[in-house]
């Protein structure tokens, strides 16, 4: 293989580009952090309004540290995907517990367990039932964020399998 041209010897050019599109970070800000924050939000939104329903008045409090958190890391995301596209690089981490395990040395672990809470978030709203306390504009952007991270993710990985097979001779 000639690392210069990305060729072996006996096989046709390989075209690989240099920043993938699905692997940049503002691809996966937009496409996988954003509809993360959405979840992070609406589900807040559930908890507040829950709070009346199951006469719990503390659901109010988590729904409004779900909804701020969800905001830290949406300004996160967004500003991870500016400075890509600016060509400034990883100056911050895609949300905040990811930035607090960048100063602890171990980011993706902290990204790992964020993607976690997000997951059992989206779990927790559809087993609960209080999917149903979403407006029709919620609900749109709720079909809207699980679309898109669902398709990303995909894509993603197709990615990451095919530059596998293309690396692997």
């Amino acid at each position: 293989m000639d690392p210069a041209t990305n060729e072996s010897l006996n096989d046709e050019p390989k075209l690989i580009p240099k920043t993938p599109l699905f692997t940049r970070p503002a691809f996966l800000s937009l496409t996988i952090g954003v509809p993360f924050c959405i979840f992070k939000i609406l589900f807040g939104i559930q908890f507040i309004r829950a709070a009346d329903i199951h006469s719990q008045p503390w659901f109010i409090y988590a729904g409004w540290i779900l909804i701020a958190w969800a905001g830290v890391d949406m300004v996160m995301n967004l500003s991870r995907a500016g400075l890509d596209l600016i060509g400034s690089g990883n100056k911050i981490e895609f949300c905040s517990l990811a930035q607090v395990g960048k100063f602890l040395g171990v980011p993706l672990i902290f990204l790992s367990v964020d993607t976690l809470i997000t997951f059992t978030i989206i779990c927790m709203a559809l087993w609960s039932g209080w999917i149903v306390y979403l407006n029709r504009t919620e609900a749109i952007l709720w079909y809207g964020a699980t679309t898109l991270n669902l398709i990303s993710l995909s894509l993603v990985s197709l990615w990451t399998e095919i530059l596998r097979k293309i690396k692997t001779p």
